[in-house]
Order: C-alpha cells, then structure tokens, then sequence
C-alpha cells in the first residue's frame, strides 16, 4: 500500500469516525468493499480506512463514480461536500484532479424532454399496463416460489423459460428485465440462491392498478443514481444521461438499462430520442406520481367473472388487481391474456382454507364476484372440500419438541405412513399416529404440496392459517457493515490524538524514519528532538539522537507532536 500524506489521513479518518454509521456503509457499498474481505476485513481503526480510500486507485474508483456536475465542481474549484475527496472547504484533495485527468467537464446543461405525440404517449401507457400485469404475476408466484439465482444475480435460464412458457413474459430476456425492474425499485431482492419477493413488493400487488403504477414510478425515481436526480427530488431530461458519469466507462451500459426501465414503466415514450408522455412531467418535476392520465388509456378492468359448470371462471377482461389476487388464493389461472381463465380444484379450495378462508367466506366472494352465480358442480365441489379439510393435522409435541401428525381416518395415517413422496420428512408410525423430526411448517407444506387435507393445529388445538409467502430478508447495507463499522468504533477508541500519535509512531518506527519530535519537559519547557525511531513499547518510545549521537528513551505521554523529515 503506498503511503498517503498523514495529514490528509488523519483528516479523513475523523470525518469517517464522526459519519452516521449509514452514511458510513453507503459509502462503503459505493466503493464496492467487502466487509469480510481485504481490505476492509483487515481495518483495526478508521486510519486505517482513511489510508485504503486515499490510495490512488480507490481516488480513481472514486471519481469514476461522480456525475457531471459534482466533476465539473472539483475541477473549477467550486466548493464539494465529500467525506473523502475534498478538505474543509470542499476543495480537491491532492491525488484527485490527478486522477479526474485532463477532461474538460462541463456542468449538466438545461434541457427539456421532448413532448410524446399521441401515437406514441398510447403505446408507453400500453406498455406500462403490461409491465405492470407481468411484475404482479412474477412476484406472486415468487411469494411460494422464489426463483433461482445465478452467480451473477441473474435469474436461472430454467425460471426465465418457465415465465414465457406460462405466457406472463413475451421472452425469457423480458422476464429478466422485469426482475432487474422489481430489483432495482425494491420489489424483489436476491439472496443467497433465491429471488424474493420484498414485503413491499408482496403489499404492491394488492393495490389497483393506478396505485401500482404510481408506487413503481415513485420508486424507480427514488432509485435513479445520483446524476441523474435534480435538485427539485426529479430527473434530468432523459436525452442527457448517457453522459450523466463522463469518467464511468461502463455507465454507457448503465444508462442504457436506466432508460430500459423508465420505457417499461412508461416514462419514456418510443422516438428518434426519448420523449415524455404527459403522465411523467410531475414526476420529472419532483412531484408525485398522477396517474389519472394514463389510466384513461389503460385497458377497462372488469369486476366481475363467469363461474362456469366445468369448474372454471372467464374473466371478460382485467380483473382488477384485488380482486384477481383474492380468486388466485382460491383457484389456479390457466391463461394470462386480457381474458384470462381460472380453474378450481379441491387442492386450490383446500388451500385458500387453509390460508384462513372458509367455506362460507368462498361461497359469499364467489357469490359476488360470478355473474352467473355459483354452479352447482363448484358448489358441490367448495362443500367436499371443506368436509375434507382437516381431516389430517398437524401440531407439535411440546414435551418431546417433536411434529405430530393425526387423523380420525387411521387408514389414512397408515397411507401417510408409507408414501414415498413424503421420504424427506421422515414420518415415523408411533401407534394410531405418524412423528416427524422435521419442523411443523416443513411437514406441512409437505402434505400440502402432496394434496392432502391437511390443517395446522397450535398449541390450544385450534386451527391456524399458515402463510407460504417467503418473503426476502430485510436488506439493510447499514446491517452488512454493522460488525465491521463497530470495529472500527472499537479500534479508534476515544482519545483521537492518541491513537493517531501511537500509529504516527508504529508507522515511523517500520520505515526506519526520522522524527521532529515536541516534548513536554518536566519543568514546564518544550524541548524538540530529532530522533530516528526504534522501538516502541511499555509506552515509551525508543530512538537514536543523531545530533547527540546517543539512544534516547522518550514517555509517550510527553510527546506534544510528531512530524516527519
């Protein structure tokens, strides 16, 4: 590591000490450090953060990742609040108009979208629509079923050829950048091996479709990088944010997937240059989402279906959101266009009571949902499934920690017992019922999956709906940094002046360096040595006096100051 001036160190280790631990592991995540791996898993102190970020090409990484105008602030002297590239007076610290270079950067000029014409502001608001109806379909089915995760953070080329099988994507790739869509406005978080769905994003699908798309241009707003957001809490003309980051050679790239999202949300409308229909004007303005103008372009939701005898509904058009979320719970979707088909089985029925449905609660929605009433095939069919429902359940054995599974029908506990399908719970007979080391949940969804009618009982014998969404783990890069910031807090210890006199002194004594040293004497006097440093232990310093040609022991607690010759 190449040594940096110490007073610069010394200047940005305190700023980072005295940052808001978020502000802290924002800064962190900007400059792509690992708080489990080098350098950052070796900080002892934040001097020693400060010395890696001033190194030249963490300064280079740095400047690569300023926009525009915080470039063109650095380069004219203009003043630049940065926690680790500027002095006191937001000026350039040294090592930084070296690495900007000699481009001549000019602030970000005043430009106004082209206004969309007729043709094109429809097809956004189509579009819009339809990215809308997928990302709900997509995030649904990743409630109980997160998709796969590739090492890149992709999604698995299995699930990408799955949704466009089903109809919900046109493409694989469409799949793929709806994910990235969801990822990047917080709807749908990677990890691990999985993609979730966030618990915002499983509150979004809930809402109507204005609310939907008011939420998802909100957040894609909030989620625009910096350049690109104006002061007013907007965004600049579209046209200008392929040259948003002038020293990020990858942000061609960037901006083009920024520009992607903004046209699949229908903020941008199809043109020789971007253009803006009039629903997004607000937005760029840095006022909230209203949607009203692009609803009145939106296909007509319908609320209502058609129960048919053959166990299906036919939705004649949309159905509206909280509506078709509800008839999900209930029954399987066999079609997505805009006249989609659902089918009701005994699982599906078996599994909305489950989630705390009951008959009676079915029977009424349906009542109000069908046009045509409720068949008498569903009817019959809702009335067997409820008589079924409970008939195996499952709770736990509070003495032995054990899952219980029972049943009245005790032909039906012995089938359990030996279905090859239930191996990897590992149900064990224990008389007139089955045991399982497996978690209650586990067992479950287990019995579930294998469509039998099954109920989770507590503690008070009383039946509890149990919920699959699998929601993503909180993320939080304040929460990934926590152990190593608290660290550093640790390694810097209260007295400042002192930790940076002792690593002043450690640093001088490994590079053999000769110090100017000012010491307190005991009769109230400062005297200064010159000293090439040796050792340093016991809290004293040990040195060899040049001028005196003799070895000089110095108490550390007398040392007023320390500058290298």
């Amino acid at each position: 590591m190449t040594r940096v001036n110490s007073t610069v160190a010394r200047l940005i280790a305190e700023r980072l000490a005295a940052a808001d631990d978020h502000d802290l592991a924002k800064l962190f995540t900007e400059r792509r450090l690992s708080p489990t791996s080098p350098p950052a898993s070796s900080w002892g102190d934040f001097f020693d953060a400060a010395e890696t970020l001033l190194q030249h090409d963490a300064i280079v990484h740095a400047v690569s990742a300023l926009g525009r105008d915080d470039l063109a602030a650095l380069t004219s002297g203009s003043p630049l609040r940065s926690l680790t590239l500027t002095d006191d007076a937001g000026l350039a610290l040294p090592g930084v108009l070296e690495a900007i270079g000699d481009a001549d950067i000019s602030p970000t000029p005043t430009s106004t979208p082209l206004a969309a014409e007729e043709v094109a502001a429809g097809h956004a608001a189509e579009r819009a629509f339809t990215t809308i109806t997928a990302l709900a379909d997509i995030m649904i089915q990743a409630l109980t079923a997160p998709l796969a995760r590739v090492g890149t953070g992709a999604m698995g080329a299995a699930d990408r050829r799955h949704l466009a099988e089903q109809q919900i994507v046109q493409t694989p790739e469409e799949a793929e950048a709806l994910m990235r869509l969801a990822s990047a406005t917080g709807l749908m978080r990677g990890h691990e091996r999985r993609i979730h769905t966030t618990e915002a994003g499983a509150a979004w699908v809930q809402q109507s479709t204005p609310a939907r798309w008011a939420e998802l241009a909100e957040r894609l707003r909030d989620a625009l990088p910096a350049a690109l957001r104006t002061a007013e809490g907007g965004w600049i003309d579209p046209a200008l944010w392929p040259d948003a980051y002038p020293l990020d050679e990858t942000w061609p790239d960037k901006a083009r997937g920024w520009i992607e999202f903004a046209r699949l949300v229908g903020l941008v409308a199809d043109g020789e240059q971007p253009a803006e229909p009039t629903w997004a004007t607000t937005l760029r303005r840095g006022s909230a989402a209203e949607p009203t103008p692009l609803v009145v372009l939106l296909p007509h939701e319908v609320e209502n279906v058609y129960l048919q005898n053959d166990l299906t509904a036919i939705s004649p058009g949309p159905l509206a959101p909280a509506l078709d979320v509800r008839l999900r719970r209930m029954a399987v979707r066999e079609s997505h266009a805009q006249a989609s088909t659902y089918r009701f089985t005994e699982a599906s029925i078996s599994r909305a009571l489950s989630a705390g449905e009951t008959s009676e609660t079915v029977h009424e929605f349906l009542e109000r949902l069908s046009l045509t009433g409720v068949p008498q095939p569903l009817d019959y069919l809702l009335h067997r499934a409820a008589d079924r429902h409970g008939l195996i359940r499952v709770s736990l054995d509070p003495t032995m920690g054990h899952t219980v599974v029972s049943s009245r029908d005790h032909d039906l506990v012995r089938t359990l017992s030996v279905d090859q399908s239930l191996q990897a719970i590992g149900l064990v007979l224990d008389g007139a019922m089955l045991r399982s080391r497996a978690p209650r949940d586990a067992v479950y969804w287990a019995l579930a999956d294998a469509r039998y009618p099954v109920v989770a009982i507590d503690d008070a014998g009383d039946m509890i709906p149990l919920d699959r969404h699998r929601l993503a783990p909180a993320g939080d890069a304040a929460h990934d940094f926590a152990d190593l910031i608290s660290r550093l807090h640790d390694g810097q210890g209260g007295d400042a002046d002192a930790a940076w006199m002792d690593r002043e002194l450690d640093t001088a004594i490994k590079d053999r360096a000769t110090l100017a040293i000012e010491v307190n004497m005991p009769d109230g006097s400062v005297r200064e040595l010159t000293l090439e440093a040796t050792g340093l232990g016991g809290g004293r310093l040990r040195g060899r006096d040049a001028k005196a040609d003799v070895e000089r022991t110095l108490p550390v607690s007398l040392i007023r100051t320390v500058r290298r010759l």
